[in-house]
């Protein structure tokens, strides 16, 4: 409940406001209590809004450009956690969704699989390492 004192006209008001609902205020002036419709809307107060630019589209590169840029291929931890275990070792061959490592993260074990046919090239952690998210992990050739 709020109380406001005014001073109309050299005369004092003590006004409390018991309860509002919508446009509809009850209301206690000087000890009688009052309904009062109000004409202007109260708007009540938002959370602001985040607001995000829209990403900007980039046209997907043909397979002759992917072949001219590189033909090695990142792994990157896609959370952070702790490598549990290597399931594969350089010079391996691996395909689409073999096992690379097992890593824990929040709690649970995650595989991370090859998203590309290729021989390991290197790989960069150990068993018991942590990685953030987005640490290079394995690279494939």
């Amino acid at each position: 409940m709020k109380s406001f004192k005014f001073n109309i006209f050299g005369n004092e008001y003590n006004v409390n406001i018991k309860e509002a609902e919508g446009q509809t205020i009850k209301l206690e002036v000087n000890g009688s209590e009052y309904v009062v419709e109000m004409e202007k809307e109260v708007k009540p107060t938002k959370t602001p809004t985040l607001v995000r630019s829209q990403p900007k589209t980039v046209a997907a590169p043909t397979q002759n450009t992917l072949a001219a840029k590189t033909s090695t291929r990142k792994i990157t931890a896609p959370l952070p956690g702790v490598i549990l275990e290597l399931r594969v070792k350089e010079g391996d061959q691996v395909k689409t969704g073999d096992t690379l490592l097992v890593m824990e993260a929040m709690k649970m074990e995650n595989n991370i699989l090859a998203e590309h046919t290729g021989v390991i090239k290197e790989i960069k952690i150990r068993k018991g390492d942590a990685v953030l998210q987005g640490d290079l992990l394995i690279e494939i050739e």
